[in-house]
């Protein structure tokens, strides 16, 4: 009966990190950029914030090996071989290069602040995500 409950509690949580990202550092927590500033060479927006940066995504990272500790059922198990799952994250950090920003940004922090290109983008995913899906499942025979 409450099996919404843990997508309610993770929003939450992501929607309480995307805050708190933004008061304490004037940054959008778009995951895209918080890699690519922690791994650029110079400074990619004339601040300095590697630190907050490596830590925000140590963070994702102990979220994620907490969750398949604590609730491993709720993570599934992998179904996809890794091959394509590299290509898939090639393809999507092609997306996010190309359109200037991530899911977390664009539609987590820009539509919280009413940006139109944020709309727009996130529309945009989000329809190529679910073209990708009627493609991949059935018209070419995948999981159904």
């Amino acid at each position: 009966m409450l099996s919404f409950l843990p997508a309610v509690v993770g929003g939450a949580l992501l929607g309480g990190a995307a805050g708190l990202v933004y008061l304490l550092r004037g940054r959008v927590a778009g995951i895209g950029g918080i890699f690519g500033g922690a791994i650029a060479t110079q400074s990619v927006d004339g601040r300095e914030g590697r630190a907050h940066r490596l830590f925000f995504l140590l963070g994702l990272l102990l979220a994620g090996f907490g969750a398949a500790r604590v609730a491993p059922s709720a993570l599934g198990s992998p179904s996809t071989p890794l091959l394509v799952v590299a290509i898939a994250g090639l393809l999507v950090g092609f997306g996010m290069q190309r359109g200037s920003g991530c899911t977390s940004g664009h539609g987590v922090c820009g539509l919280a602040r009413f940006s139109t290109r944020s709309l727009v983008a996130t529309l945009t995913f989000m329809a190529t995500g679910f073209a990708t899906v009627f493609v991949t499942h059935h018209l070419l025979g995948g999981p159904r």
